[in-house]
């Protein structure tokens, strides 16, 4: 597959990738080279990964436990020190092999140690693929808040080898087709219609989506690299999905959601808001919600879970001035941003994805 110029480095694909980075690693004068795993991709994805590395550089594995859980400074920190003690200096290089945990995550300790060194993205999950891979964005949670601590700072390279997909749960592999959907709600009506017959799509058809996801996102983010205009049209499904995903993460008495299942309800409810306010009709909107329960299980939402969801709504990074703003769709492939939305119309949203 053709590589994808993003706006200050290239995104390559299976092969070549690698040709791209031993060159890369040839051609520059790095000190040491450090690989940041967590635990499933240490047993799963570093093994393959290893024998593709041309180099007489030193190697070292910075490994941590897995999970939204551990998104946060305390890993950073440790982590940190761990490149202290092994040598890490202003010419190391970090390549993060990982889901969309370890690409945030070592991003962003990449980004500040020493105030930042060279890193290398190689996403192994399908989500990290089409989602955090691109457009720079690097951060950890702040206790259950997703991504408030974080900086936007690029790699020097992305490399997509989607034969790291095999080693996915399904529930994986389902988390990141969130991602692909909003990309055509929001951009490519043609895109999103290809979703519509899941059972068609052979693994051939998976590696064209998944470039198309990619390019959809770049083409955004690089009209808007900082999020103050277009960019934000990334949003869509977010702004409840992220408090929904935090609630669900803080609350003992639920089950942790993964990213592309709390992003899936986001979705539902804010194509019912985009309907209520006449941005999409019902068809449109049926569509919408029918497709997406097709490929995601219902997840029960109680009465008494919404206030807490809608306080944490304020949390939002793309509020401004203390109101909350949305990315609502506006028929399907097309966006409008900056929507205020009141919390009579989020109730009401809420009540037909449980109905």
């Amino acid at each position: 597959m053709q590589s994808i110029q993003a706006s200050n480095y290239p995104i390559h694909f299976n092969e070549k990738g690698y040709e791209a980075l031993n060159l890369h690693l040839k051609e520059n004068k790095y000190s040491n080279l450090f690989i940041i795993v967590d635990t499933n991709t240490n047993e799963f994805c570093l093994p393959k990964f290893l024998p593709f590395i041309e180099t007489d550089l030193t190697i070292e594995i910075i490994e941590f436990e897995n999970g939204e859980e551990n998104k946060n400074i305390e890993t950073c920190v440790q982590i940190w020190n761990v490149l202290t003690e092994l040598g890490a200096d202003r010419k190391t290089l970090i390549i993060n092999l990982g889901g969309g945990v370890v690409t945030d995550l070592g991003g962003f300790v990449s980004s500040t140690f020493k105030r930042g060194v060279a890193f290398i993205h190689i996403p192994t999950t399908l989500l990290s693929m089409v989602d955090a891979s691109v457009g720079g964005k690097n951060g950890v949670d702040l206790g259950n808040l997703k991504n408030q601590i974080g900086v936007i700072n690029t790699p020097n390279m992305v490399l997509i080898d989607t034969e790291y997909l095999e080693t996915l749960p399904q529930n994986e592999m389902r988390s990141g087709l969130a991602e692909m959907l909003k990309h055509g709600l929001i951009y490519d009506k043609a895109y999103w219609e290809q979703f519509l017959d899941l059972k068609a799509i052979d693994f051939v058809d998976l590696d064209e989506l998944i470039h198309r996801s990619v390019a959809i996102k770049n083409e955004i983010v690089s009209q808007d690299p900082t999020e103050k205009h277009i960019r934000k049209s990334l949003n869509f499904g977010h702004t409840l999905g992220h408090a929904i995903e935090s609630y669900f993460l803080e609350n003992e008495n639920k089950t942790t959601l993964l990213h592309g299942e709390a992003i899936a309800i986001g979705m539902i409810l804010e194509s019912y808001i985009s309907l209520d306010k006449e941005l999409i009709n019902a068809d449109e909107y049926n569509l919408i919600k029918t497709t997406i329960k097709s490929i995601f299980e219902d997840v029960t939402i109680l009465d008494n879970d919404i206030q807490p969801i809608l306080e944490l709504l304020i949390h939002d990074k793309k509020n401004e001035y203390g109101t909350i703003q949305f990315a609502l769709i506006e028929g399907i492939g097309n966006i409008k941003i900056n929507q205020s939305v009141e919390n009579e119309l989020i109730l009401r949203a809420f009540n037909d994805y449980k109905s």
